[in-house]
């Protein structure tokens, strides 16, 4: 690993920086816990009434805009929940409201026959939506296994006096553990030159567990945004599964220094953001830097990443809908946005926690971690416009707010450090995603992505960016 240590003393973070992102993350941590301890207590639910789940929707799925307090700053950038999405009971008892029990399968050359169950809880412990939990579970023929749990609070909500909850959507801590045993992960090579032929395989056993924090500073929706968190990650790797060549045997030197390899990351960061959403934003930017440090490693290493990112998105008039009105809660919105992104890592790394490019969040056409080096970048454009802006019901209380499409362009390279970037070979990836969206905080996608590689379909939660 001697080039990546050359190319953190060139463009990197010095080894000190685990320290400052210890402190940043007490800090945040501390800002967080302060926050909610000083937040006025929130209002009292409404008074039991039996449940109605069109209480706060109109028949055809409309949400009449919730009139926020007088005292709320940035009022655009709290979610409204209408109380007909917040059903008393326990977790059986809100089952296709809140909670979902959803068993899956798939079949794979390399994997096999599998399945697995999820259930996951946007209600977890009937908080008013205040918290949500997932666990899942899955399995394959061929001794592919996934198991995890994930959760999340959000800091700063508010009852209405009609009913309702809102919800700021920067403020939370999060967590999760997980275990997998990937038996088909690719590797193609270090550097912007590499080619499908190169494709090798080979397992990895991994066991994460994270914590993390964002704070909105200083006051609930304010621009500034803090970001602390710690993970561990432990890695056993061993020979792959299928008929492409071996990673062991292929590239001997990167494997065996990863072979055995334990991490724990140090996570800080900052970005100032304008956007009225986290998650599925209709106007505004941002700018952010997210540094992660590895001062802990097996065999004495020490090294880390710096993220830093940027976006922008505009309203566009709609194509095939009016705007809905002004007395909407989340009129369709058509957008566009455009995004860039870099990362450069300093000290030592393991080759599977190095800059990569392809797969679902970068790079669509291309299979995932189809790229790898020191360094990258990504830009990205995406033009989403909804098609139905009503959508249509699927139970009583469930109802598939709205159905569109997005086209997507990316381009982005690898490279051995951050001058290199200028003069690597650009990868480029275009395609088309299905969007769909249960509420603005839950969007859905399925893309279609083109490359020199062919054909790529990845789906999954959550935009791209």
């Amino acid at each position: 690993m001697a080039r990546l240590s050359r190319v953190g003393r060139a463009c990197g973070p010095r080894p000190g920086g685990a320290l400052a992102a210890a402190a940043a993350l007490a800090l945040v941590l501390a800002a967080q816990a302060a926050a909610e301890a000083a937040a006025p207590g929130p209002a009292p639910p409404p008074e039991a009434s039996p449940y109605d789940p069109l209480r706060g929707i109109d028949p055809d799925g409309r949400i009449p805009y919730a009139r926020r307090p007088p005292d709320l700053e940035h009022p655009e950038r709290w979610r409204y929940i209408p109380e007909g999405r917040i059903k008393p009971g326990s977790v059986f008892e809100r089952l296709l409201v809140t909670s979902f029990l959803s068993p899956f399968f798939f079949q794979s050359s390399d994997a096999g026959f599998g399945g697995g169950l999820a259930l996951g809880d946007i209600d977890f412990r009937s908080q008013r939506r205040r918290e949500a939990a997932a666990l899942y579970g899955s399995y394959t023929t061929r001794n592919q296994s996934s198991f995890g749990f994930f959760w999340r609070r959000w800091i700063h909500t508010r009852e209405l006096p009609e009913g309702g909850v809102l919800q700021e959507e920067r403020s939370s801590l999060g967590g999760g553990v997980s275990y997998s045993r990937t038996r088909t992960r690719r590797f193609f090579g270090i550097g912007p030159d590499t080619s499908r032929s190169d494709e090798t395989r080979y397992t990895d056993a991994d066991f994460e567990l994270e914590l993390n924090a964002n704070l909105a500073y200083p006051d609930p929706g304010d621009d500034l945004v803090l970001t602390g968190g710690a993970k561990l990650e432990l890695h056993k790797l061993s020979r792959g599964l299928g008929d492409d060549p071996d990673t062991q045997d292929v590239f001997p030197r990167l494997f065996d220094e990863a072979e055995d390899q334990d991490l724990l990351w140090i996570v800080s960061g900052l970005r100032w953001d304008t956007r009225d959403s986290q998650r599925n934003p209709y106007r505004g930017w941002h700018v952010g830097a997210l540094a992660e440090s590895a001062p802990i490693q097996r065999g004495g290493d020490r090294g880390g990443r710096v993220t830093l990112d940027g976006s922008k998105v505009f309203p566009l008039p709609g194509l095939f809908h009016r705007g809905g009105d002004p007395d909407e809660e989340n009129p369709p919105t058509d957008t566009l946005f455009f995004g860039l992104r870099t990362v450069l890592t300093w000290g030592d790394l393991p080759f599977f926690v190095r800059p990569r490019l392809g797969g679902p969040e970068s790079l669509r056409g291309f299979v995932r971690g189809r790229f790898t080096d020191d360094a990258s970048w990504l830009g990205r454009a995406e033009y989403r416009l909804w098609m139905l802006e009503r959508g249509f019901a699927l139970t009583r209380a469930i109802r598939v707010e709205r159905v569109g499409v997005a086209l997507f362009y990316e381009a982005g390279s690898v490279a051995s450090g951050g001058l290199q970037l200028f003069d690597a070979r650009v990868q480029h990836s275009y395609g088309v995603s299905v969007l769909a969206g249960i509420e603005r905080l839950l969007p859905f996608r399925a893309d279609l992505g083109f490359s020199r590689d062919g054909l790529h379909f990845t789906a999954g939660l959550g935009l791209s960016f």
